[in-house]
């Protein structure tokens, strides 16, 4: 009886382990089926069901794909200009429509939402067409057009419809657009009316003198009156946040000195203009958004407003995140801006902030001029125009920094792309996700080029004007391949620093908001 009862056990033991062998076989043949449906239904989905309006299908493969949710290898499955599936997968799919990008990075596109086109009026200084160029070829698919430094700038509806007009067949990336506030309209509900019908995504104020003679700035009265308008479309205010109060001029100072120009833009001056902004920002009203801000002891005052649930965020730029004040030679106007780069201890609370998400975007603030308008023969920065020229090298001047920071390519997508797209409302741009749009950069984050050289390791400039202060520096990041809504519209050379757009021309849009 013993014997049967032990025998009857090891058939019971033997039937458990045979079932729970048929149990992993059918996990294991589940995930297969799961895939492979998963890779039909995308096909299904771009050959509409099966020949009905058949499309063809692009796939996007790197090892090195960047998400919100990490860094994997996967194939990008695309069609009609936006991404269907995100696959994750060790090796790229047996498809002819499949480009393999192998160990490089495969990113969002940059949105630069402080960009100075300067179209209509003043071409000379940028303009749509060169200035969209350098951006795809900097991997900034996304570009918000400031409503200054064009002429006449862009404060009401008649004057928008010039500027759109202006951009037509120009456009190398997709180009969205502030409108200008400025006491002029502040308080005229019908001309701020005119422009958010037109489809700008918010609206640009200075809280001091902008330099332009049509721009004059806003005071505390004007934004509350500006404030009562965009509550109700909950459409964000963005402000150049410095408040002028007089500083005795240093008669002996020498305006070949960047210390001389960095005193007369003290600190005080933002501080004073974040606290009217985060005083008038309230948890539900307007977005209020802080552009180029480079002074670190603000950073306080927004982190504060924020805790409160109010609805308030700040940008920096790139060149507070890579220059420091002690570095600036005597002369070197092309570092001019304002508010004005700041000291290295500055620049490092900066980093700071950005790592632990109180400036929550980076943008580059392009504001380039002629080069007798920087005063780049007399040096002298009191008189020269106040203007960075980057937009082209906001990726590897940031990831330069970035890397050497602890910083990885999530945060660096995220900075860059997705919350930068959030400040402004582009839902479909600034991040790799299904259904969103196929905007692409392609780059080697550990290759190095030096700006403005030529050879297989420079990059020449596409600025209309050559000038920056980023010439001859060597940065980590080389842009390979933009795509903008899946078509391929910017390679750089393999073998040299010459640019390759799309030979169709230009393949960019006007944003419009609805």
């Amino acid at each position: 009886r013993l014997s049967r009862s032990r025998g009857a056990l090891r058939r019971a033991i033997s039937l458990a382990r045979r079932m729970e062998l048929y149990a992993l076989l059918v996990v294991i043949i589940g995930a297969a089926a799961a895939y492979y449906l998963q890779q039909e239904m995308a096909m299904l989905a771009y050959t509409g069901g099966g020949g009905v309006g058949a499309a063809e299908l692009s796939i996007i493969y790197s090892r090195r794909v960047v998400t919100p949710e990490g860094v994997f290898p996967a194939a990008l499955h695309i069609f009609n200009g936006r991404i269907q599936a995100v696959v994750r997968s060790d090796k790229p799919p047996k498809n002819s429509k499949v480009k393999d990008y192998g160990n490089l990075v495969v990113s969002p596109g940059l949105v630069d939402v402080h960009v100075h086109l300067n179209e209509p009026g003043r071409a000379e200084w940028e303009g749509f067409e060169t200035g969209t160029k350098a951006a795809a070829a900097g991997g900034v698919t996304t570009v918000v057009d400031m409503p200054l430094n064009s002429f006449p700038t862009t404060t009401t509806g008649a004057i928008f419809d010039l500027k759109l007009a202006a951009s037509r067949g120009k456009l190398h990336v997709d180009v969205a657009f502030w409108g200008g506030l400025v006491p002029e309209n502040a308080h005229n509900k019908s001309v701020l009316n005119e422009l958010i019908e037109r489809g700008v995504v918010g609206f640009k104020t200075f809280m001091s003198p902008s330099g332009i003679g049509d721009f004059a700035n806003t005071n505390r009265g004007d934004l509350v009156a500006a404030l009562a308008v965009l509550d109700q479309h909950q459409i964000p205010l963005m402000a150049h946040a410095e408040l002028v109060a007089d500083i005795p001029p240093d008669v002996g100072a020498d305006p070949r000195k960047y210390a001389t120009y960095l005193a007369t833009r003290p600190r005080k001056w933002e501080q004073d203009a974040i606290d009217i902004l985060t005083e008038l920002a309230s948890p539900t009203g307007a977005p209020i958004h802080i552009a180029h801000l480079s002074d670190a002891d603000s950073v306080g005052k927004v982190a504060a407003a924020r805790a409160a649930g109010k609805r308030i965020t700040a940008e920096t730029c790139t060149h507070y995140l890579v220059f420091a004040a002690e570095e600036i030679a005597d002369g070197g106007t092309l570092f001019k801006c304002a508010p004005p780069i700041r000291e290295k201890e500055n620049r490092d609370r900066l980093w700071q902030a950005i790592k632990d998400g109180t400036l929550s975007s980076v943008s580059s603030d392009h504001s380039p001029a002629p080069p007798a308008d920087k005063m780049v023969e007399s040096g002298d920065f009191l008189r020269a125009w106040g203007g960075i020229s980057s937009l082209q090298l906001s990726l590897p001047a940031t990831w330069t920094q970035a890397a050497a920071r602890g910083v990885d390519l999530v945060k660096l997508a995220e900075i860059w792309s997705a919350a930068p797209a959030a400040v402004v409302g582009l839902g479909s741009k600034g991040s790799i996700a299904p259904g969103k749009d196929a905007d692409l950069v392609v780059w080697d984050p550990e290759a190095e080029v030096t700006v403005g050289a030529e050879g297989a390791a420079g990059w020449t400039v596409e600025h209309k004007h050559k000038l920056t202060p980023y010439n001859g520096m060597k940065l980590k990041g080389r842009i390979v391949a933009t795509y903008l809504r899946g078509e391929f519209i910017y390679a750089s050379g393999a073998d040299d620093a010459s640019h390759r757009h799309r030979a169709a021309g230009p393949y960019g849009k006007p944003l419009l908001r609805k």
